[in-house]
């Protein structure tokens, strides 16, 4: 190419518009793509985001993961390790650089696998089988425990170490299974069923240790994660290390994160409970003993009161008392009985004033007419000649009616 044309050019870009101009070429044209390569210069960053760069025997391109991609990542990205990411190229406009802008990362030789674990987790969560409402609630002290997995293990070892340290009393019942290879997820599922025929353990562990995803993939087949769904026992998920999930952890009632650590979520610590007995104990005894003491108090309060001191003397004083009331009511009754009969004798007295033979003893009489004794009380209700009758205070007097004045 022929440069000496360009001088007489008149378009002069900036450094910004070059770059911008490149960004909307390169982000324009090129769609997104997958891209394998060893991952260098890791950095977690402290907001979260993960930047790094991919590279071969030839060449390197950088990279950046942000936080809200990220968080969904099933394992831990490390210098070294070989990775597939998916991405589409962006221009850093103020650096003038390109990079991937990371959508989502798998380790490099299991995009197949990790692939499948992504379809079957969307299919079983669409069906609700990751539902909080279907976990079942883990026994606080269960007498025994079902164990699935396998027996030469280093799970079976580490739960068992666990248990027996933290609560000897507890019963283990071991189910061996194959953990991996063909078959495996078979067994797994077939040994949690036979525990729920079983019915005689609170709790089912279901687990092993570390692995690569195809070690593992045996807790990610959908036989397993039905079996545990339809699991009427608890079921805790321990597969693999704490980077490591299985579709068995999200259907699981609990997840923990090891083997090791189940075994601590699934018993409690003996010497915590004996610690706490202890302390419930000198609480109840210190109680106790307030509540003696405070009776103690009030007995002696009682003991030393006037009344036990001289109980003779108190007897007295209420007997003297009992003389003071009986004196009171006699003197009331007394005077009630005086009222009563001072009212009874002015009643006396007005009667005796009302009596009839009262008034005819001071000179009064009573006329009546002989023939029927009816009082006369006027002059004009007798006749002449009539025959009258006249009571007097001391006898009668019979006699006729000769004058009859009307004055």
């Amino acid at each position: 190419m022929d440069l000496s044309d360009t001088f007489e050019t008149t378009v002069i870009y900036s450094v910004s518009e070059i770059n911008l101009e490149i960004k909307e070429i390169l982000e324009t044209t090129l769609p997104p793509v997958w891209v394998q390569g060893e991952i260098s210069n890791f950095v977690h960053h402290s907001s979260g985001h993960m930047y790094f760069s991919l590279k071969d025997p030839n060449s390197q391109i950088s990279c950046v993961l942000w936080k809200s991609r990220n968080l969904s990542l099933h394992f831990a990205p490390t210098d070294g390790m070989k990775v597939n990411v998916l991405g589409a190229i962006r221009v850093y406009e103020k650096r003038g650089t390109y990079q991937i802008d990371v959508v989502k990362m798998l380790p490099s030789g299991i995009g197949d696998l990790q692939l499948a674990f992504e379809k079957l987790k969307k299919r079983l969560h669409e069906e609700g089988l990751f539902d909080e409402q279907y976990k079942k609630s883990i026994p606080r002290f269960p007498t025994a425990i079902g164990i699935v997995t396998s027996q030469t293990g280093a799970a079976i070892r580490d739960i068992k170490n666990v248990i027996q340290r933290r609560f000897p009393s507890t019963t283990l019942i071991l189910r061996p299974t194959v953990v991996q290879g063909d078959g495996a997820g078979k067994d797994i599922a077939r040994a949690i069923d036979e525990f729920n025929e079983y019915g005689q353990v609170d709790v089912l562990i279901v687990g092993r240790g570390g692995g690569s995803l195809e070690d593992l993939w045996a807790f990610n087949e959908e036989q397993v994660a039905r079996a545990i769904f339809r699991s009427k026992i608890p079921v805790i998920s321990a597969v693999g290390h704490e980077i490591d999930y299985t579709i068995s952890d999200f259907v699981a009632d609990l997840r923990a994160p090891t083997p090791s650590a189940a075994a601590e979520l699934v018993v409690p610590d003996i010497n915590e409970i004996q610690a706490a007995v202890s302390d419930l104990y000198l609480y109840c005894r210190k109680s106790v003993q307030r509540i003696l003491n405070d009776y103690r108090d009030t007995l002696h309060t009682i003991k030393t009161s006037y009344g036990f001191r001289r109980p003779q003397d108190f007897i007295n004083q209420h007997r003297q008392r009992l003389d003071e009331l009986i004196h009171i009511c006699s003197m009331a009754s007394f005077h009630k009985t005086a009222l009563i009969r001072q009212q009874l004798q002015r009643m006396q007295y007005r009667l005796t004033d009302l009596n009839p033979a009262s008034i005819l003893k001071r000179g009064y009489s009573i006329c009546r007419r002989a023939s029927d004794q009816t009082i006369i009380k006027n002059a004009v209700d007798v006749d002449v000649q009539e025959q009258i009758s006249v009571e007097l205070a001391q006898g009668r007097l019979t006699g006729i009616v000769t004058t009859i004045s009307r004055e």
